[in-house]
């Protein structure tokens, strides 16, 4: 539907090329029982790609075989008071490297300790049952301390519990991340925003700020996705254009662009649209869409607007829009300029919502 836009050095955006460029020059560590290295054509690839990417990996371990089939180099047995430095050395060596745990230990807390004393840049589960999921069947993407505390308070992951409080030990002991995931499901999880498991991070935050020069193709990817998907009409470069110099981007972990929106201004009409608005589904539980839209809502009354609308061809969005405080309105009460040169079916389908805005309460 729209052009594939290439970066400044000449190669295209894509999900994968984002997630390589973060874990170039780090180390990540993948913890597995027997079972998660059952398969080792299933995480092969991966560790391929991260090899050419410049990327260590430690692969945590109590299956010696199955570590020898991923391997490069012999599995090195590691002394715990020299574990950090035996680890750096053989990494000199080789890009992917083993740890074998004793068998007769507990293997979750020691792979946790390995990984917080190595200060990984990531740490990955590779568990058969793969990431947590909700009571309706929905996969828990995305979860926080805070939310993590929650469910190990519950009985609704008792059978998996250790797990997770290792996972919420790792975090407290400084790690940024921890995802849990498949074997089969390692790629999608490392190298896509969807991702395949459950990512547990520390803090839960979304930082909402205007697009820079550096966010635009990931932003471009979003709004193509947002097409593809039907949820956005497509626009030209002009439009998309004029997105870029009015959007804002809501930033995950303060790197991953979880969502956009712009503020498109009506000026004749003293109105502002809220316009190419798009979260990814896996922070959709992060309130990332509400997050958008509270601050183009704000920034519109800091312009003196006397009201905000957007227009979306989904039930669904305009339910979301309704809980954000906006009111549905006929078509009419839209600004002309709105539907110059717009798809005429496309607008007979539209559902047109409506915020009036008030100034904000002195103190």
């Amino acid at each position: 539907m729209q052009p594939e836009t290439a970066n400044r050095l000449g190669a295209p955006f894509t999900e994968k090329g984002f997630y390589l460029g973060e874990f170039r020059g780090r180390t990540l560590a993948l913890a597995a029982r027997s079972q998660g290295l059952a398969d080792p054509l299933a995480c092969e690839s991966v560790l391929k790609e991260l090899e050419a990417n410049h990327t260590g990996v430690v692969v945590i371990s109590a299956d010696s075989e199955a570590m020898a089939r991923l391997l490069t180099e012999p599995l090195r047995a590691v002394e715990e008071d020299r574990l950090e430095g035996s680890v750096w050395r053989a990494l000199q060596r080789a890009p992917r490297i083993g740890v074998r745990i004793d068998a007769a230990r507990d293997f979750t807390s020691v792979c946790r300790d390995i990984a917080v004393r190595l200060r990984v840049a990531k740490l990955v589960w590779l568990d058969s049952g793969g990431g947590l999921l909700r009571p309706d069947g929905g996969r828990r993407s995305f979860v926080d301390l805070q939310e993590l505390g929650v469910l190990l308070r519950s009985d609704a992951y008792a059978e998996r519990a250790a797990l997770l409080r290792e996972i919420e030990a790792a975090l407290r002991g400084g790690l940024a991340s921890v995802s849990l995931c498949t074997p089969q499901g390692l790629a999608d999880e490392l190298f896509t925003y969807a991702g395949s498991g459950t990512l547990f991070t520390r803090e839960r935050y979304v930082d909402v700020r205007d697009l820079g020069l550096d966010d635009f193709s990931a932003a471009f990817d979003l709004i193509a996705r947002g097409v593809a998907e039907g949820y956005l009409a497509p626009r030209s470069d002009a439009e998309i254009d004029r997105v870029f110099a009015n959007g804002v981007g809501a930033f995950v972990e303060g790197c991953h662009l979880a969502g956009i929106g712009a503020l498109l201004p009506h000026a004749e009409s003293n109105m502002g649209e809220v316009a190419s608005l798009y979260t990814l589904t896996r922070f959709l539980g992060e309130g990332v869409g509400g997050h958008l839209v509270t601050a183009l809502v704000e920034r519109a009354r800091g312009l003196g607007y006397a009201s905000i609308f957007a227009c979306t061809t989904s039930e669904q969005v305009a339910g979301f829009f309704e809980r954000q405080g906006f009111r549905r309105v006929p078509r009419e009460q839209i600004p002309d300029a709105k539907w110059r040169n717009y798809d005429a079916q496309r607008r007979e389908q539209v559902t047109c919502v409506l915020h009036d805005l008030q100034p904000a309460a002195r103190p």
